[in-house]
């Protein structure tokens, strides 16, 4: 038993030694792009394009970077100003110092606003849980608000079930116990065979957490895949830190705090309003949705053909023409959303959408 034990200790040492040797490289090669400002007690890490016009600013995914708006922001830039950041915990920001609530993070995005972004008013554009939060704040701060976009927002989460509370459990659960395998460098190791061209590995090391655990593992990494290739490295390096797996789960967490917060918004007034929802959600999320939109005078619903969850992968020139009709109507102030939204767009660049109604 103890030729056992000095055993074990010496292969936590040495995967506590490959993490700390592999973290110390990613940092040297993956370099944060954007500037880290200190925002309400957390360093966060902002990267902002373009110069002129109403600033776009981006809200990401539950354990989401700036990374996930890679395929739209530089288009973005090339019309206004466009920023995005990382919450605390994931991507370049520093690990959270405080537990995470949705008031804390609303004040961190307001940070964002007026650190980052040139002066307002603003426009918002958030991503599954990311749009939770754009939707509380413009509710908070409607004066600050030229317009919203929300691309499939998880409005499911309104109604908490048993097997929804269980699912987050274990959500949280495998994410901590990501966190406590990426701090023994075993994270980078399946990440480096899955890369590798050795998948067999990690797969069924995450099989052993169960089918779900499976299943997850399979979908990020098909997810990332649509992601530049150049970009994927950088992923790579950022998910092998224990940051992320423990932001990950503060996140989840939180998310029937968010999804309650929304659920309460009665009204979101005269806001320009575009709602997204993936190709694949179900008729009583699609519901929800179009619910959302009809919060605001100016709330228009649309679903975007043949895509997933990750709208801005696999249709971003569709988000990036419903972000420039939003951004024409902020500078001038009279013209309409156009009333025929969906998955086409003009290739004249007029950003203006047209089509079949699809609108709600």
């Amino acid at each position: 038993m103890a030729v056992i034990a000095v055993l074990f200790v010496l292969v936590l040492a040495a995967g506590a030694l490959y993490q700390f040797l592999g973290a110390r490289r990613a940092a040297r090669l993956y370099r944060a792009p954007g500037t880290m400002l200190d925002i309400a007690g957390e360093r966060l890490h902002v990267v902002c394009s373009g110069e002129s016009g109403p600033p776009v600013v981006f809200e990401s995914g539950i354990a989401a970077s700036s990374l996930s708006w890679t395929r739209v922001i530089r288009d973005v830039a090339t019309f206004t100003r466009a920023c995005a950041y990382d919450r605390a915990g994931l991507g370049w920001s520093d690990p959270e110092r405080r537990p995470r609530t949705v008031a804390r993070m609303l004040g961190e995005l307001r940070g964002v606003l007026a650190n980052a972004a040139t002066a307002g008013p603003y426009i918002l554009v958030g991503h599954s849980f990311g749009a939770f939060l754009v939707c509380a704040y413009a509710s908070q701060h409607p004066a600050e608000i030229a317009g919203i976009v929300l691309l499939d927002p998880p409005s499911e989460w309104h109604e908490i079930t048993p097997d929804r509370v269980r699912l987050l459990r274990g959500g949280i659960h495998l994410s901590r116990i990501g966190g406590a395998l990426a701090r023994f460098g075993i994270v980078r190791a399946c990440l480096a065979l899955l890369t590798g061209g050795a998948p067999g590995v990690p797969r069924n090391l995450a099989r052993i957490f169960g089918p779900t655990a499976a299943r997850t593992l399979e979908r990020l990494v098909g997810e990332v895949r649509k992601l530049p290739p150049d970009v994927h490295p950088t992923v790579q390096a950022l998910w092998c830190q224990p940051k992320c797996f423990y932001a990950m789960a503060n996140h989840l967490a939180v998310l029937q705090e968010a999804a309650a917060v929304v659920a309460g918004i009665t009204s979101l007034s005269d806001i320009p309003l575009v709602v997204i929802s993936s190709g694949d959600q179900s008729p009583d999320t699609i519901a929800r949705h179009r619910a959302l939109a009809r919060l605001s005078s100016q709330g228009r619903h649309m679903t975007a053909g043949k895509t997933g969850h990750w709208i801005q992968f696999d249709d971003p020139e569709l988000v990036v023409t419903t972000i420039r009709g939003i951004v024409d109507r902020a500078r001038r102030p009279g013209l309409q959303l156009p009333s025929g939204l969906d998955n086409r767009t003009d290739r004249s660049g007029s950003g203006q959408l047209w089509g079949r109604n699809q609108c709600t």
